[in-house]
């Protein structure tokens, strides 16, 4: 009845590039996925771990098939038992972890266990059988959890393998020696209980009006703090409380199948020792081989690295090693002794803007006498990573470098998904879609988790820094609420830590370890944490909180390796401001040496606002077109500040008039409130240490603190951002009116040819600036126009159109804003209408992607204002599509060109077609073809 079958996730196989001796083996090491199991609460069953691990066992009552990984929640949704809780209110309908929530709003009544008001106090049974080949008889098996929420017993074929003391907390990896209860040649039976939080948490009142209040991060006593967890899982200022607190299995299972000695624990070290000459870099490799069996076993260990994705040539070599019987063995390896870790003339990775971000492969095998018992492999970055704090008007500033250039960290925060449900072609999509912005750093947020593999590989392809916290917060340890005697079990805090230090420190991407968010965890596990990192890994700085405002206590070690305070701030603002008031803070300095959050309320268009709140009935009692619906998805006060945000937008552009019309006025107060912050903070590039938001994606359907939806929609502050933050900008600086150069890059600029014309409402040209021979010799600041005065004798709204050019007049960049004296816009509403044109001129057919580049002329007298085309498919916009350039204006008889990508996953077999919409413009309806 429960029979799985399992198939291959990652199967190592015997490369050409071997010794022909290697090859004489019996079976290729082996690592398969196993994802089909059934599901079922203890409270329906009463068989032991030693029952359910029988292939004998038959099951009296009826188990849910689910996909692993998966929550218990998750795979209760899929079998229709709970509704979606992404949508609408329906996470109303679904009972929660903590009884006193559910009797405070009667959620017990929505139990699916009969006489059991509390679903998710008992634990959960997973099972699954599989086959293991007859051919495997005599090899090593290792059973391997990726992750588990909160604990787990584990039982295969009869025998306990682990009990829940050993399986605990949510972040480590657990890797099971089942070599003595694997049925090789037959069927096996594996039973995985998995145990709730020890402590459940009390969330805070539910959002359940718009525009009302937001209640406490994480619950009003933090008390989810109790747990090594996701602490956001109880509820915080844009996500709901999660009702199972994410229990499960929330990442893979795999069997992998080896010989006798095993590799483990890979430490790959790259170093550039002549910095900032980069002709050469040294690596070192430490790694453990263990021997499970009781014979002694000499073999030869072969390593081999080439380049990933670029061309270069292989290097190998090999070393005789002999591993005693029952036993393990540090193999140390480094540039001093062996020639081949020596490489000459590296490409470098480097962070999205600064460089390719180039990657290495290397392979491991162990290979005795049987042939290869052991075969792992991974991606790796040749870089160095340092940072630098200084004092700078009373503030500590800390900035990053790579390779021994500074970088200007440009990202923001990420968020897990409300239900751990993202999947490695997800992470993808995320991280191009963060470096298609010109994001460089993408921050684990310390109420999250630290993600899956999936994420740190697609972070190293797409040059993704990562600035990874801990799991402590101020609102769950102490800093503002809950109790720094919170975890309350210190042991599975440590075990936890280390083990993600060994599962994610070979990473490129991973720029800074950061001790928590907001906070600090107690002494003796702060300092055991700082000091897990400097011995376990040592090849990046760690930082001791996300925010400066969280002072360490007297005594207690800093930053490492400088010892001093983090260097960094966050305290927001997180409501929407005015570009002016970025600026002040922006010249003031103070906690924006290094802003790590700040962030608006950021309104999805209307392509995806009927999924965001699928009942769009307007409550008259609210302002058009809201209805409380929104409140639980972050239309609320607190600390964004929707409305506000949504009476700015009325009081600049008027009163919406329809739901469409109200989402494209959200979409100016999210371009310019984003290019504000990163344009403010660009006009003093080499003063400060970076930007971040707070946040670059979403949890769940949501309407705040986002560049993009839970949809993978860009909303228009996505692309002033990327606009913001390309490698050559001009920008107008609204501090003093001037039009500046920014040049991001560590090269020069070259000569360059920039311009800025003036525009009334009407179109009429007021005036055109033009100066040549600009530019930058390094990464720096240029003014170059002054519009002061030209702007003080304008009247009503003005546009300012600029234009950075070469010497030969390919365009480097194109801005432009609208400006007024007061602030009042609705002008903008009687707007002449505008004629673009779309050319296709280059259409390519990729394997994994297809891409178009379109030029788009205004051919009118009138300025096409906000123009915004989308790539569709059978009348639907393919998400995601990465836009060169979007919500772009142009000039009267003005052109530009973009390009567009998109997945062929989501493509399919459909040509698509690119819908041209803006706010001065009639819709039209360009067809596309692929070559």
């Amino acid at each position: 009845m429960m029979k799985k079958t399992i198939y291959a996730a990652l199967g190592v196989l015997v490369a050409s590039v071997l010794p022909s001796f290697l090859l004489a083996q019996s079976a290729p090491v082996k690592q398969v996925k196993l994802s089909d199991f059934d599901l079922q609460s203890s409270a329906l069953v009463s068989a032991t771990g030693t029952e359910l691990s029988s292939m004998k066992y038959h099951s009296p009552v009826y188990w849910f098939p689910v996909k692993v990984p998966s929550t218990v929640l998750t795979g209760l949704v899929a079998n229709k038992i709970y509704p979606d809780p992404y949508q609408g209110l329906n996470n109303m309908l679904i009972p929660d972890a903590s009884d006193q929530f559910n009797k405070e709003y009667n959620l017990e009544q929505y139990s699916h266990l009969p006489n059991d008001p509390n679903p998710w106090k008992k634990p959960y049974w997973y099972r699954t059988t599989f086959k293991v080949a007859a051919a495997d008889k005599g090899r090593q098996f290792q059973l391997i959890f990726k992750g588990v929420n909160y604990r787990a017993a584990v039982w295969l074929n009869g025998k306990q393998i682990a009990d829940s003391t050993q399986m605990a907390g949510m972040f480590a990896e657990h890797n099971l020696d089942v070599s003595n209860a694997i049925n090789a040649g037959g069927d096996n039976a594996l039973a995985v209980k998995i145990y709730p939080l020890d402590y459940p948490g009390y969330p805070a009142k539910e959002q359940l009006k718009a525009l009302g209040p937001f209640y406490e991060n994480g619950g009003p006593t933090g008390d989810i703090g109790k747990n090594v967890t996701m602490l956001c899982s109880a509820g915080w200022d844009w996500i709901p409380p999660v009702r199972d607190r994410n229990m499960g299995i929330w990442q893979p299972v795999f069997l992998r199948t080896t010989g006798a000695v095993t590799i483990g624990r890979p430490k790959l070290v790259t170093s550039l020792p002549n910095l900032p000459d980069t002709s050469i870099a040294k690596l070192s490799l430490n790694l453990t081989l263990s021997n499970s069996t009781n014979t002694a076993n000499n073999g030869k260990l072969t390593i081999s690295i080439k380049p990933e994705n670029f061309t270069g040539l292989p290097v190998q070599f090999t070393q005789a090693v002999s591993v005693a019987a029952n036993s393990g063995k540090m193999v140390e390896l480094n540039a001093d002794k062996i020639s081949q870790l020596v490489i000459r003339q590296p490409k470098l990775w480097w962070p999205n803007g600064y460089g390719k971000a180039n990657l290495y492969r290397i392979r491991l095998q162990y290979a005795d006498v049987k042939g290869i018992s052991d075969d792992t492999t991974f991606v790796f970055g040749v870089r160095e990573v340092s940072s630098k704090a200084s004092m700078v008007n009373g503030f500590v500033r800390r900035q990053f470098y790579v390779n021994g250039k500074l970088v200007h960290l440009v990202g923001g925060a990420w968020v897990p998904d409300m239900m751990v449900n993202r999947d490695s072609a997800r992470y993808d999509y995320e991280m191009h879609l963060c470096r298609n912005a010109n994001v460089n750093l993408v921050r684990i947020w310390g109420g999250g988790v630290t993600p899956p593999d999936a994420f740190w590989n697609a972070a190293d392809k797409y040059g993704q820094m990562v600035w990874s916290d801990f799991w402590i917060t101020g609102d769950t340890q102490g800093e503002f609420k809950g109790s720094p005697d919170w975890p309350l079990e210190g042991s599975i805090f440590v075990k936890n830590v280390e083990s993600t230090i060994y599962r994610i420190r070979n990473h490129p991407s991973l720029l800074v370890w950061t001790g928590g968010n907001e906070g600090h965890a107690r002494k003796e596990l702060y300092d055991k944490m700082r000091s897990d990192i400097i011995e376990l890994d040592g090849t990046r700085p760690f930082i001791p909180s996300s925010s400066g405002f969280a002072k360490l206590p007297e005594g207690w070690k800093g930053s490492w390796p400088d010892d001093m305070p983090s260097g960094v701030y966050s305290g927001g603002p997180y409501a929407w401001k005015d570009p002016k008031d970025y600026y002040k803070l922006a010249d003031a300095g103070k906690d924006w040496v290094f802003k790590d959050e700040t962030g608006l309320p950021s309104q999805p268009p209307y392509t995806t606002l009927p999924k965001i709140i699928p009942n769009l009935t307007w409550d008259k009692n609210l302002p058009f077109p809201l209805n409380n619906s929104w409140g639980y998805h972050d239309a609320a006060t607190g600390a964004g500040q929707y409305d506000k945000y949504y009476d700015e937008m009325a009081k600049r552009y008027g009163a919406p008039s329809d739901i469409v019309n109200f989402s494209d006025k959200m979409q100016f107060m999210n371009y310019i409130g984003y290019q504000g912050i990163f344009e403010a903070d660009g006009h003093k590039l080499n003063e400060t240490g970076g930007v971040m938001l707070w946040k670059l994606n979403a949890a769940l359907p949501s309407v705040i603190w986002q560049i993009y939806d839970w949809y993978l929609e860009p909303n228009a502050g996505y692309y002033s951002m990327q606009n913001a933050c390309e490698p050559v900008h001009i920008q107008y600086n609204y501090d003093n009116s001037s039009v500046a150069i920014i040049n991001r890059t560590h090269h020069a600029t070259g000569s360059l040819v920039a311009t800025a014309d003036i525009f009334d409402i009407n179109s009429k040209l007021i005036k055109s600036s033009k100066v040549e021979h600009v530019g930058l010799a390094l990464n720096g600041v240029q003014e170059v126009i002054q519009l002061k005065e030209i702007l003080a004798g304008t009247q009503g709204v003005s546009f300012v159109v600029l234009n950075l050019k070469t010497a030969t007049g390919k365009a480097v960049s194109h801005n432009v804003y609208w400006l007024s004296a007061n602030d009042d816009f609705k002008s903008l509403n009687g707007m002449k209408h505008a004629q673009v044109s779309a050319k296709v001129l280059k259409a390519e057919k990729g394997v994994s992607e297809n891409k178009w580049t379109v030029q788009f002329t205004n051919n009118s007298n009138q300025i096409a204002f906000f123009v915004r085309p989308q790539l569709m498919k059978n009348g639907e916009e393919v998400m995601p599509s990465y836009w060169t350039g979007n919500y772009f204006t142009l000039a009267p008889h003005e052109s530009t060109i973009v390009s567009v990508s998109a997945p062929v996953a989501k493509l399919g077999s459909v040509t698509p077609t690119i819908l041209v919409e803006g706010w001065n413009l009639d819709k039209q309806t360009v067809v596309l073809a692929t070559k």
